[in-house]
């Protein structure tokens, strides 16, 4: 069941954002009237939601977030240089939007800070959302590798 997240809760999870994506991106990807459902046994938060659209996964393994594209779109729109984001060709565009992974030799631009294992969101080469996954390579990695997964796409655009 949603309930309103308390100034706590808040506090916790724009520094959680903050921490994982880069400074102010907790303010930007989560405003005052965020609503949380946690879990029935711990009590502890799993889902964040505004406006009823879901915005991220809290992970109970590593206590860090998982994106949703509502989430990603908030980050894009909000910040004028936003962190975590790889740019593929826009050939490739239409198989990443339903939700294919993206390959290093599509990448035409990734964020020096991405390591392996980081939360990413895909644009095309003007910026737009494609997916949000998780990067499988670090950022320069994506862009001098010629093979391999650089993104396992957790959701595409049109999986929405």
């Amino acid at each position: 069941m949603k309930e309103k997240a308390s100034w706590q809760d808040l506090v916790k999870l724009r520094g959680v954002a903050s921490f994982q994506f880069g400074k102010n991106v907790g303010d930007a990807l989560f405003p005052e009237l965020v609503e949380v459902v946690r879990s029935s046994k711990t009590k502890r938060i799993k889902l964040i939601y505004c406006r009823n659209k879901l915005l991220a996964t809290l992970r109970p393994t590593d206590g860090h977030l998982s994106l949703s594209l509502a989430g990603a779109r908030r980050i894009l729109k909000k910040l004028k240089n936003p962190p975590s984001v790889v740019a593929v060709q826009s050939d490739v565009s239409s198989f990443i939007k339903k939700g294919r992974n993206a390959f290093a030799k599509h990448i035409v631009r990734a964020d020096d800070e991405i390591r392996p294992q980081d939360e990413v969101i895909v644009v095309n080469p003007k910026g737009r959302l494609l997916a949000v996954g998780r990067a499988m390579l670090s950022g320069e990695e994506m862009l001098s590798f010629k093979k391999g997964v650089a993104v396992k796409v957790r959701r595409g655009l049109l999986e929405e």
